[in-house]
């Protein structure tokens, strides 16, 4: 039996979980680091301290399955995606602490990206929006606040990466610099239709390219672990074998492995994300388009759509309201009332994002009357997850479906034709179209609620699918890794193992799901005061 060790680092939390070779777990382990609020809008992490609580998780998870160590076949590696560190080349040693994804401060620097005219550049090449939410202007807020970084930086003392880079440097002892594309499409200065960094944004945004991290496929021997760092009954030679951003990996982990497949991750936020095949298609819809998680050099893409608040919603009822005592709670709660009375709740809390992009908007409940109890604002709460996630879906549906622009290529730019036509090229996956959205995956911490669950089904009406294995953000890097080391053949026998737990098959007629999403509309509107 082969193993595959994969690391989970996370927002709040660093993991390793040992997969066996049919993609079920062996051992995980978990621990939490601080998060740093200097400022408001500002979020950082010490970069130290993910490097600590990751090392510790993989050496207790190995100590977890003792002898067995031995059998691991290679390490994978997803990661809390955007967040940017910048590091000393001769010492190691972080120039400043990490920005995390979440962080607000490099705002002014997209306001003045926007004024110049760059959105369409942007979009064009990197598939996404202007944001602060991106790693490249929080690159830039580096290089400009911290004492020395831009001549350090010119003088190629310097290394930018997000968090799989830094891991990748710690593991290695410095040897290896790299990441994969899908966590370089999250940077804003990555051309996603030719896998490459685009000097043009370099120069937009003023960063040397010497500071820039090799970029791989998601399926590459990036390097070996130092021997003896995470166990000493270990494999000696342990590689370093698969890297995805944790929605892309999540993704993968889920065999969404062609166009129109698509997933749903219900954490504290949710992101949906679908694959769209080999063609690069950007969003009229309010959506961003990533680069998949790559097993080849062949360019692959997906839909994504980000939901700030989903599960954070019952945080909210358990410690702003105090509704329920845990957050567990909540499902026994809602299902005490047969439907939300009327209620809609909105849950603003930070502004709206995919596909409305609403950063002023505030949350809103609606449709109270003096029948309405705290179990029909708990089942609205839960509803509104549903909801959120539903206007994604609906949004990539339009944009797979509709008409490709005139004059939009479907390969990368430079006359070299469409992908299918390039020498040694596979075929193109065929684009995805509404009719080929037959199924939701489903993962995260919420998906474990089944109330949720049917009434996502309903206002879909498509079936929601929940696997056996709801890890699949690291079980994608446990993939990614056993692909490339030979532990798996191709995507034909990963997707063999992907099994089914249970199967939420929608109820609801089709016009009643369609006046509720008209009713959310309604509410949406209300909080964005429109």
């Amino acid at each position: 039996m082969s193993y595959i060790l994969a690391l989970d680092q996370g927002t709040s939390s660093s993991r390793s979980i040992v997969f066996d070779r049919d993609g079920q777990i062996v051992a995980m382990t978990q621990r939490e680091f601080r998060q740093l609020y200097p400022q408001p809008g500002w979020v950082e992490h010490d970069p130290r301290e993910i490097w600590d609580s990751q090392l510790a998780t993989a050496r207790e998870v190995l100590a977890q399955v003792g002898a067995r160590a031995q059998a691991i076949a290679a390490l994978g590696i997803t990661n809390q995606r955007e967040t940017t560190v910048v590091w000393d080349r001769a010492t190691g040693e972080p120039v400043y602490n990490a920005i995390v994804w979440q962080d607000r401060r490099a705002e002014p620097t997209c306001e003045a990206l926007r004024a110049a005219g760059l959105e369409p550049v942007v979009q064009a090449k990197t598939g996404l929006r202007i944001d602060a939410y991106f790693s490249g202007t929080k690159l830039k807020w580096i290089l400009d606040h911290v004492s020395g970084a831009r001549a350090r930086a010119q003088r190629g003392e310097l290394a930018f990466g997000t968090v799989d880079s830094w891991l990748v440097w710690q593991l290695t002892g410095g040897r290896v610099h790299a990441t994969d594309v899908s966590n370089a499409s999250r940077t804003m200065l990555f051309n996603v239709r030719e896998n490459r960094w685009d000097e043009e944004l370099l120069r937009a945004l003023d960063i040397p390219a010497s500071l820039l991290p090799d970029v791989h496929p998601s399926s590459h021997r990036y390097g070996e672990v130092i021997p003896g760092l995470l166990d000493a009954q270990g494999p000696k030679h342990l590689a370093i074998a698969g890297i995805a951003g944790d929605q892309q990996a999540a993704l993968f982990g889920q065999a969404c492995f062609k166009a129109g497949l698509a997933k749903n991750t219900y954490g504290t936020g949710c992101f949906m994300l679908m694959h769209t095949g080999e063609r690069f298609q950007l969003s009229q819809n309010g959506l961003v388009t990533t680069s998949a998680a790559q097993p080849s050099a062949t360019p692959e893409y997906a839909l994504e759509g980000s939901v700030f608040i989903g599960g954070a919603v019952v945080q909210w009822l358990r410690d702003g309201i105090r509704a329920i005592k845990a957050s567990g709670e909540v499902e026994s709660l809602a299902d005490t009332v047969p439907d939300s009375g009327g209620v809609m709740f909105v849950p603003a809390f930070t502004g709206l994002g995919a596909p409305y992009w609403k950063p002023k908007a505030t949350g809103a409940i609606v449709g109270l009357t003096r029948g309405s109890t705290a179990a029909h604002i708990a089942r609205a709460a839960l509803e509104s997850i549903a909801f959120q996630s539903a206007a994604l879906l609906q949004a990539m549906s339009r944009d797979l479906s509709a008409p490709r622009p005139a004059g939009t290529p479907d390969g990368p730019p430079g006359g070299r034709g469409p992908a299918s036509e390039r020498p040694g090229a596979r075929p193109a996956a065929p684009t995805a179209s509404l009719s080929q959205v037959t199924e939701l995956r489903v993962d995260g911490g919420a998906c474990v609620n089944n109330l949720l669950m049917q009434f996502q089904a309903d206002l879909l009406g498509i079936p929601v699918v929940r696997p056996k294995v709801i890890e699949t953000t690291a079980l994608g890097a446990a993939y990614l890794a056993g692909l490339q080391c030979g532990v798996y053949k191709n995507l034909d026998e990963l997707a063999a193992l992907w099994q089914v737990d249970r199967r939420f098959l929608p109820t609801m007629p089709r016009s009643r799901a369609e006046e509720l999403m008209a009713r959310w509309e309604h509410a949406v509107r209300q909080a964005t005061l429109e």
